[in-house]
């Protein structure tokens, strides 16, 4: 009887000892990776700008570094969080770090017109120009800069670095 009673109490143990794991590993979210928080050095990679002052915050810089084949790897390896809409997926961009917050844009379909992230590209240094491919289909090169801003299509409210 002491026997069972220790292998209950061994199971049991082992048992609570699993659920606490699942339950921290379920809360806990992996880390994002780091970001390289400048502009790139000469053609070391692709400078990505995004501008957050239409949603309260101000414009971060990252590099991507190597050559990344879309602009949506730009973004991603200069260490921006995206999250696209449930209908198009990555193919939209709905969020980027998290903005604008689920109570602001569902992120079911495109949002409206007036607040959505606009896509843009620059020479170093150069003007913005609006872009006519989405960042899941557009190459940029090694040296150049992404832009991304949130409102109504405007361009990032910063130079190209």
């Amino acid at each position: 009887m002491f026997r069972h009673r220790s292998i209950v109490r061994v199971r049991l143990s082992g048992l609570l000892a699993a659920a606490v794991a699942a339950v921290a590993l379920a809360v806990v979210e992996p880390a994002p990776r780091a970001a390289h928080a400048a502009a790139c050095v000469g053609t070391s990679g692709v400078t990505v700008v995004v501008d957050f002052a239409a949603l309260g915050g101000g414009v971060q810089v990252g590099c991507a570094p190597g050559d990344p084949a879309t602009g949506l790897g730009a973004l991603q390896g200069a260490g921006f969080t995206v999250t696209g809409t449930m209908r198009w997926g990555l193919a939209f961009i709905c969020r980027i770090n998290g903005k604008p917050t689920a109570a602001a844009e569902s992120c079911v379909n495109t949002p409206p017109a007036t607040a959505y992230w606009s896509y843009w590209h620059a020479p170093s240094g150069g003007s913005w120009s609006y872009s006519t491919s989405g960042a899941t289909s557009y190459d940029p090169a090694p040296g150049s800069v992404e832009g991304w801003s949130f409102g109504a299509g405007a361009p990032p409210s910063t130079a190209a670095p």
